[in-house]
């Protein structure tokens, strides 16, 4: 995800899936093996903003452990009236959010089935976040667990990424996903208003939907098929090796589209006199990032204009990007760090609430480094890298004098920072400046070599720091962990830098 930092800032059941063909079909093959498929048949009632759906699961263990049960987080319960530890929006955002007034969305879970019979499940977490399904047998490592999930989700009036707004009606992160499990325990960190608080595994979808015939639909994934009647559609689609699978549906869409390589790049619009620049800005950071970091691995890629309360949003084959920023220069910006997330988050995820400064960090330094290869923008990594350098330097003055102290660590869960403004500049800010400062010791030359080999060691992978600091020593056979660590235990000393 983006912020803006002006303001201190399912389908068809077959024996076998079937897939459209990639980008790169080597990696994806080889990375759709052994994981966990999703099959979901949902139909959108858009009149009472609801959507009913049935989920098959076949959930492959890969955790290195014998399971009893399955966890799912329930993401869409972050959006309820009385959600109280994990609400997706804080209060200094509530007016953007919702500017018809508070509108409730949640998720219902009507049924479980494990190996087609039916079971008790449990809702737990504090805020009825995380769906627990026992199993009637211990589930063995590198064995599959067939879960039938029956659901209902409302959907809230709200600019987020769950919910609708005057032009779209997005879903993502709108049905039960199963929690990575790791260190002997499913990992289960709730929603936060701060960042993008989100862990999966990369897995396979098969994706059915029905929805009003006069909507157009952007989503994750390859369309199957199409199958048009006088009132609605039913599209198929199919995602092979994703973390997530999301949708925005609007009556207003209009769509542009190119091709690079194998991939179909597509521009979802309204409103967009510079819809073609718009379009051209896409295929440029793809472009540039096939050559700078390595293939994007799938067959496409769509850009979809929104109706969200932030800059912008990534999910698999899909980028949300606000319909709030009217300032050309930073439209721009947002398309092409949110296509950066493709690579940091999409190909080499990583727990976004324990070490967001991964992949925020990267796409913000993969962002600057776009311009030196792009001039036509009428932008340098050097004037984005000083801008960073001068807006982290006066938030740490502000924040200090405001709170006697600031904890820059960068380290932390994103439910430990303390405000959102704290989040961003210890993410996003730091985190270009961290990646700055290793290039400036090691240059630029072998900056770009060490982020080849973290994406090509750890594609389809869930990357952590030392996988990252392995990456830095063995491109540049430098002992870099301590420096690296200096920046994220919060030592490095920034006034030498003013």
């Amino acid at each position: 995800m983006i912020k803006k930092y002006s303001t201190l800032f399912v389908c068809i059941f077959a024996v076998v899936f079937l897939f459209a063909g990639c980008g790169d079909v080597g990696i994806l093959d080889s990375a759709s093996k052994n994981v966990s498929e999703y099959q979901i048949v949902a139909n959108l009632d858009y009149e009472n903003k609801t959507l009913t759906a049935t989920e098959n699961v076949k959930y492959y263990n890969n955790s290195g452990n014998d399971l009893n049960e399955v966890k799912f987080h329930l993401y869409p319960n972050a959006f309820r009236e009385d959600a109280e530890k994990y609400k997706a929006v804080s209060p200094t955002q509530s007016s953007r959010a919702y500017p018809n007034g508070f509108s409730e969305g949640n998720i219902t879970i009507q049924s479980v089935n494990v190996t087609q019979k039916n079971t008790d499940f449990v809702i737990s977490g504090e805020d009825k976040n995380i769906l627990s399904v026992p199993l009637d047998s211990i589930l063995k490592n590198n064995s599959v667990v067939e879960i039938e999930i029956k659901f209902q989700i409302l959907i809230p009036n709200c600019n987020h990424r769950f919910g609708y707004g005057e032009n779209t009606l997005n879903l993502g992160n709108w049905y039960p996903i199963a929690c990575v499990f790791e260190n002997g325990q499913f990992v289960t960190d709730g929603y936060s208003p701060n960042g993008d608080p989100f862990y999966s595994e990369i897995s396979n979808y098969l994706v059915k939907l029905t929805y009003p015939a006069e909507l157009k639909l952007a989503s994750t994934g390859n369309l199957l098929d199409l199958q048009n009647n006088e009132n609605s559609s039913t599209a198929t689609l199919s995602a092979k090796a994703v973390r997530d699978f999301a949708l925005v549906l609007s009556d207003k869409f209009e769509v542009k589209t190119a091709t690079l390589g194998e991939t179909t790049v597509n521009y979802y619009y309204y409103d967009d006199e510079n819809a073609s620049q718009h379009l051209q800005t896409a295929i440029d950071a793809l472009q540039t990032f096939n050559e700078m970091i390595g293939a994007y691995p799938y067959e496409v890629l769509n850009v979809v204009k929104t109706n969200f309360l932030q800059g912008g949003m990534e999910y698999p084959n899909l980028v949300y990007i606000s319909d709030d920023v009217d300032v050309e220069s930073e439209y721009n910006n947002v398309i092409i760090h949110e296509i950066a997330h493709q690579w940091w988050y999409g190909v080499v995820g990583n727990n976004e609430c324990e070490y967001a400064w991964i992949d925020e960090g990267l796409a913000e330094y993969s962002t600057a480094l776009f311009y030196d290869r792009n001039p036509n923008y009428n932008k340098t990594s050097a004037e984005v890298l000083g801008s960073a350098l001068s807006s982290y330097l006066l938030f740490c003055d502000v924040y200090n004098e405001v709170y006697d102290s600031l904890d820059t660590s960068m380290n932390r869960n994103i439910h430990d920072f303390n405000t959102e403004t704290e989040y961003v500049y210890l993410t996003y800010v730091k985190g270009v400046l961290m990646f700055d400062s290793i290039s400036e010791i090691i240059g630029e030359n072998k900056m770009i070599k060490v982020l080849q080999n973290f994406y090509a060691e750890n594609a389809m992978k869930n990357a952590a720091p030392a996988d990252l600091i392995k990456s830095f020593e063995d491109v540049t056979h430098k002992k870099l962990a301590s420096y690296i660590m200096s920046w994220l235990d919060g030592s490095v000393v920034f006034e030498e830098l003013r």
